[in-house]
């Protein structure tokens, strides 16, 4: 039987409740002991035996903790890290890992001074199509990749009035979306050589940004990401444009996304009964020998959100590595400044020789 580990959640709104309590309660080796929330009884209704305390020190204090998920607002994710391995607890931090790189890396020093495992939850590794689509590059069923676009668009023309959409320290869509955007392509990829972004504010009465089209360059690849809150398109999974990736061998081309957070949005439990599959497996088209256009199966691996906690419960018991490492998410958040970067100085920015950023 797996060790069972104790586990302090902070925060249950979209983060703590949709995601994180969900893959923490079904994962073996982990007990949802704790949650750090005002609400108890929205608390209880979903998780009727989890303690219920309002005050993060409580649980920091608490010695039955032997893991901390940070789900709360983007910019107490450092502060509230750095307090939880200053308590000698292990940290998950909901992405973005902080508000900037050096945040980022005092976070990562404090986890080393701790000895404690420290990771940052990039879900998204684990949809279904980043997995079709790292299967067919690790087989080399593409050839050299050229080109990967990659949305993430909406359609929410009306800005709700949540922290995520009001102007201030981590808001908007770059932080919002971005990191996991990035994060894929990082993983896929590694550091590019320059950021060229453009954000913008494009709906009424926006105050932050709901819009973002990043171009990352290598020597011979661009990648393109995009998130846009104007899209009538993503409202339509058939239609909303979620991978483009071209290169010499053929292409793969995927709309819609990933089933997964629509099931936990409606209580699906992790790990059920076609848990993952997705319906739309996209369209693989691959060059034939005599130079034609073939279209193929393509894989269709299941999603598989479930990984990440299963992967970080081992990473505490048995000392392996953790499934999105401190330092993966600290060259995320490189990435974010230098678009951030970008975007104000209306210019590409080299990466990663720029150490100014």
């Amino acid at each position: 039987m797996a060790r069972e580990l104790n586990v302090a959640l902070l925060g249950f709104g979209l983060a703590g409740s949709v995601f994180h309590a969900p893959l923490v309660a079904c994962t073996p080796g982990l007990r949802l002991h704790t949650v750090v929330s005002r609400n108890p009884a929205k608390v209880h209704a979903a998780h009727p035996h989890a303690h219920v305390v309002a005050d993060p020190a409580r649980a920091f204090a608490d010695p039955a903790i032997d893991l901390v998920v940070v789900a709360t607002p983007n910019d107490t994710h450092a502060p509230l890290a750095l307090a939880a391995l200053a308590a000698g607890k292990h940290v998950v931090v909901d992405k973005p890992f902080a508000l900037d790189a050096a945040q980022a890396q005092a976070v990562i020093d404090a986890a080393t001074a701790a000895r404690r495992v420290l990771s940052v939850f990039q879900n998204r590794r684990w949809d279904a199509d980043f997995l079709a689509l790292r299967a067919l590059l690790d087989a080399g069923a593409l050839g050299e990749v050229a080109e990967l676009h990659s949305h993430f668009d909406r359609f929410r023309p009306q800005v709700p009035d949540r922290w995520r959409d009001r102007a201030g320290a981590g808001s908007g869509l770059w932080y919002d979306l971005g990191p996991h955007l990035v994060d894929q392509a990082l993983a896929l990829f590694g550091p590019p050589l320059a950021v060229n972004a453009d954000l913008a504010q494009q709906r009424d009465g926006a105050q932050a940004t709901d819009y973002f089209h990043v171009q990352l360059r290598y020597p011979r690849l661009r990648v393109v990401l995009h998130a846009g809150a104007l899209v009538p398109a993503a409202a339509l999974p058939a239609h909303g444009l979620r991978f483009a990736v071209h290169g010499t061998g053929g292409s793969w081309i995927k709309h819609g996304l990933d089933p997964q957070e629509d099931a936990l949005r409606a209580g699906m439990l992790p790990g059920s009964d076609g848990w993952g599959r997705d319906p739309r497996p996209g369209t693989w088209l691959r060059v034939a020998g005599d130079g034609t256009v073939q279209e193929a199966a393509p894989p269709a691996p299941a999603g598989d959100y479930p990984a990440y906690y299963a992967r970080l419960h081992d990473a505490i018991v048995d000392g392996t590595a953790p499934p999105v490492s401190g330092e993966d998410a600290l060259l995320v958040m490189r990435v974010i400044e230098a678009g951030l970067r970008s975007d104000a100085e209306r210019r590409e920015v080299p990466f990663p020789a720029d150490r100014t950023l």
